[in-house]
């Protein structure tokens, strides 16, 4: 098997791994504040199949690995009600921080588990790597990723709001293969992860 199909099955693999705290984030975070809606739907849980879509998480990532983009994916979205959740929008801004936090955490972890298993470090290494990318690219304000409930805790009018998630993925699709932020946010993320096992190193 060719050695960038066989990497871009690990990452997929390792994707689907990260996205699993990722999303039990979004769930826990949403129940702790009142809305049981994540519980009643099985998703305060740290089973990955619980987590995962099968285009998002499997399909989008493989081909974007394969061919050399820039790695590209999603999880199942954790649905919530901003009217069970305390604060309303500040709420949901909460839940949806909670994801990318995760993953950030999730990376430090990694980094941790390098400074002893030094047989596993370069698989860590990309996991961590992946970790704080996966992070960053759920920052963007485009719905439906979590940077979006920026605009909504901002009070967007919700027009304006829906008229833009009709036309997200689009919009992704065109901010990461036409513009410099995919590159970005990748270098950032190694930069990232180089320093946080060279601080578990020191």
């Amino acid at each position: 098997m060719p050695n960038n199909i066989v990497q871009a099955l690990l990452d997929v693999l390792i994707f689907w791994l990260l996205t699993t705290p990722h999303e039990f984030a979004h769930a826990w975070v949403a129940d702790r504040l009142g809305d049981d809606t994540p519980r009643l739907e099985g998703r305060v849980t740290l089973n990955p199949m619980a987590h995962v879509d099968w285009i998002g998480t499997v399909v989008v990532p493989l081909v974007s690995s394969i061919f050399g983009g820039v790695f590209f994916g999603w999880g199942r979205a954790v649905n919530t009600n901003p009217n069970k959740l305390r604060g309303g929008y500040n709420g949901l801004l909460m839940v949806a921080l909670a994801g990318p936090g995760s993953n950030v955490v999730f990376a430090l972890v990694l980094a941790l588990v390098g400074s002893f298993w030094h047989a596993g470090t370069e698989i860590l290494f990309r996991a961590a790597y992946l970790s704080l990318f996966l992070a960053l690219f759920n920052l963007i304000p485009i719905p439906p990723l979590d940077g979006s409930k920026f605009l909504l805790a901002a009070r967007i009018p919700p027009f304006w709001y829906i008229e833009l998630s009709r036309f997200g993925f689009i919009l992704l699709l065109v901010l990461m293969s036409s513009t410099g932020l995919g590159r970005w946010m990748s270098e950032t993320s190694m930069m990232s992860a180089l320093r946080m096992f060279a601080l578990f190193r020191a």
